[in-house]
């Protein structure tokens, strides 16, 4: 096979990324618009989150910032199944407070509603990256480790 799962893998992983990184660096550069945007969302999370900071440009700000660095991580490949969590969990809100399309009327929801199918189509893909994994390497891995533990206890006990 040509292109093997690795490659396949690599190349997903790749094109993924850039979205992030672009999105985060316009969140961090200019959080006011989507400061606005969100408040009601993080208004809604601080019932749930109560030491959440109640300066909204911050938070998008920190989101960005989580964007843009989890985004990079996994497009070097540094930590891929980690990165894509992180993003995952920067999208979430994201979503929610960006294109919340049940709350809007005429053109601007049905824009929205492809915005929120666009992410969560990217949700989608995360999950697949955070979810893959060499599994059988990282049991071997597990399995060496508690091997190793196992025999310094024993050799301790003797």
């Amino acid at each position: 096979m040509i292109f093997g799962p690795s490659l396949l893998q690599t190349a997903g992983r790749m094109l993924t990324a850039p979205i992030f990184i672009t999105g985060g660096l316009s969140a961090v550069k200019d959080p006011a618009g989507k400061a606005a945007m969100a408040e009601s969302t993080l208004d809604s999370i601080r019932e749930y989150v109560p030491g959440l900071p109640d300066d909204n440009e911050l938070l998008v700000r920190i989101n960005g910032g989580v964007q843009i660095l989890a985004g990079a991580t996994l497009l070097l490949g540094i930590k891929p199944r980690l990165s894509a969590l992180a993003l995952a969990g920067s999208l979430i809100p994201t979503t929610l407070a960006g294109h919340s399309f049940w709350e809007m009327e005429g053109g601007d929801a049905k824009a929205h509603q492809t915005q929120f199918s666009k992410n969560l189509a990217a949700l989608g893909g995360l999950l697949l990256i955070a979810g893959d994994s060499d599994n059988a390497k990282a049991i071997e891995k597990a399995a060496k480790k508690a091997a190793k533990k196992a025999e310094k206890r024993a050799l301790k006990q003797a």
